[in-house]
């Protein structure tokens, strides 16, 4: 049992050693500093997302609204600022609080109606992704200059959305495996009516997991504004399949319960890593989407397959 745990924790990292190594035969400038840079600034949203989708998870639901959130977030941030630098800061409080409030949505639609997440969060992408392209059909608006700083800004050499992710992931892991609340979002992935019976505020916490998966999308839908300069109505078009990844690949459970913060950290790793390596060898967005959907269902089968072998 030990023998193969260990194994499996080491799957993530060795795929993360192969494909450093197959970057550095395929481009002699992949390992270099300007790349490793470029790779930390383009992985946030990525981050930022599969956060959110962590939380959700691991408390046993599963939230497709994220790319929505992050493309809504994304031009009502660049179209409210409009010029005006007075109104953006408001704005972008305005932006992540929304984007918790839908989350928070979400959650009471699954727990107060008894929904299942999926047709809920489907929903809601299908209804925001329309609110979005009705309010901007094309990219729109602009941002403070001294926003680009959120991505493309260093501190001490190392890119300041890097280093802001990092410290999200740090103080999540902190709050899932030292809290309360993360107590409670792992007993109501493993089993939310027995958690219900010991008495653990069951609908409250999941609402919660959905409205930090909003929250995390919205910031995600920022970053895309900070990196663009423009509210883009199709920022997140991606970032639904994407964040579900590293999460799944990281080892966290579909259906919740178990799973570690810093196993998705490796994933976005890993997942990032492979886009760049892609990019670098020339090929399209559209293979990157193929190969993104090959690692899930590979992750998923091996999930199974672990849990049949425990």
């Amino acid at each position: 049992m030990t023998a193969r745990i260990s194994l499996q924790s080491l799957v993530v990292p060795l795929l993360l050693l192969i494909a450093l190594v197959v970057g550095a035969v395929v481009n002699e400038r992949f390992l270099t500093l300007g790349n490793l840079r470029n790779f930390t600034e383009q992985l946030a949203a990525l981050g930022f997302a599969s956060l959110g989708q962590a939380f959700v998870i691991l408390g046993g639901g599963i939230d497709l609204s994220v790319g929505a959130i992050a493309s809504l977030a994304a031009v009502l941030l660049a179209g409210i600022h409009g010029g005006n630098e007075a109104l953006f800061v408001p704005a972008l409080l305005l932006v992540l609080a929304g984007g918790a409030v839908v989350g928070a949505l979400n959650g009471w639609l699954t727990v107060w109606l008894r929904v299942h997440p999926l047709i809920v969060t489907l929903g809601m992408a299908s209804v925001l992704s329309g609110i979005t392209l009705l309010y901007a059909p094309q990219p729109r608006g602009s941002v403070p200059f001294w926003f680009e700083e959120f991505a493309f800004g260093t501190l001490a050499g190392f890119p300041l959305s890097g280093l802001l992710l990092g410290a999200l992931f740090l103080v999540t892991a902190l709050v899932l495996t030292r809290t309360p609340f993360g107590r409670r979002v792992y007993a109501i992935g493993g089993n939310a009516e027995a958690a219900r019976l010991t008495g653990l505020s069951v609908k409250p916490t999941i609402i919660a997991t959905y409205a930090l998966s909003g929250f995390f999308a919205a910031l995600a839908g920022a970053y895309y504004v900070s990196r663009t300069g423009v509210g883009d109505p199709h920022a997140g078009d991606a970032l639904t399949l994407a964040s579900l990844t590293p999460v799944i690949v990281g080892g966290i459970l579909l259906g919740g319960g178990r799973g570690s913060v810093g196993g998705v950290f490796l994933g976005v790793l890993l997942i990032s890593l492979l886009n760049n390596l892609l990019n670098y060898m020339n090929l399209s967005t559209f293979v990157q989407w193929v190969a993104q959907g090959l690692v899930i269902i590979a992750a998923v089968s091996f999930q199974r397959q672990k849990g049949r072998a425990l």
